[in-house]
């Protein structure tokens, strides 16, 4: 059994997996990571895909049904959330069984001490006593959480410019090539200037290189074109 702020464990989840195949609905504590509900309980429904959210538990607290992930939530111990059973003791005799208050005195009265009797005989004073309201715990409503964080990732690396894309932790695109007119267009609703001009000098770089070979090439194609001549002359 997880601990209260550990979560659920892989086996855990799928002893629930099991119990909810078999018509249960096996017990929950909220743990610290849910938040304002952390401590209370609440019954296990369903479980959804892992792969589509992370937030794939689905606890009814109160009445609603609310996706939490493994970490919100770790198996109530034993025994929580039922009454205890009724005494079979002897019944209690009426004196003992006097009703308690329902508040607290701060102080205990001290027991009056008696005077010296005096030709006037003065009142005691007494102080008021406070009485302290039973300490009620609010509880907040759950609110529903929403869907996972989206990230699309744009970037350059040896030469070519890649996208990708992932919410939560599934993949939605895979890193794949873009033209650099593309990658361009994406980076100027970037209005940030160190980004433009990180671009800026990515391109010049590219330019260059793409020069370098241009002029490498036009010299290898002069050479082939005069031994082509030599060539025709000779024949």
């Amino acid at each position: 059994m997880g601990a209260a702020g550990q979560g659920l464990s892989e086996d855990e989840v799928r002893s629930i997996r099991e119990a909810l195949a078999a018509g249960r609905k096996p017990r929950v504590v909220f743990t610290v990571a849910a938040g304002q509900i952390a401590g209370q309980l609440g019954q296990v429904v369903a479980l959804t895909d892992p792969a589509v959210s992370d937030e794939f538990v689905v606890v009814r607290f109160g009445r609603d049904e609310l996706p939490f992930s493994p970490t919100d939530v770790a198996v109530a111990p034993k025994g929580a959330g039922r009454r205890p059973a009724e005494s079979k003791a002897e019944p209690v005799p009426a004196e003992a069984a006097a009703v308690e208050p329902e508040f607290v005195l701060d102080r205990v009265p001290q027991p009056r001490r008696e005077e010296p009797k005096v030709e006037t005989v003065e009142q005691a004073k007494t102080e008021p006593v406070e009485a302290r309201p039973p300490a009620r715990r609010a509880v907040k409503a759950a609110k529903p959480k929403g869907p996972a964080g989206l990230t699309v990732t744009l970037a350059y690396a040896e030469g070519e410019w890649t996208v990708a894309a992932q919410q939560g932790g599934k993949v939605l695109a895979k890193p794949y090539v873009l033209k650099p007119a593309e990658a361009l267009r994406m980076v100027a609703l970037v209005d940030v200037p160190g980004v433009h001009e990180a671009v800026e000098q990515i391109l010049a770089a590219e330019r260059s290189e793409a020069e370098r070979q241009a002029e490498k090439l036009r010299a290898e194609l002069a050479e082939i074109e005069a031994r082509l001549a030599e060539l025709r002359e000779a024949g």
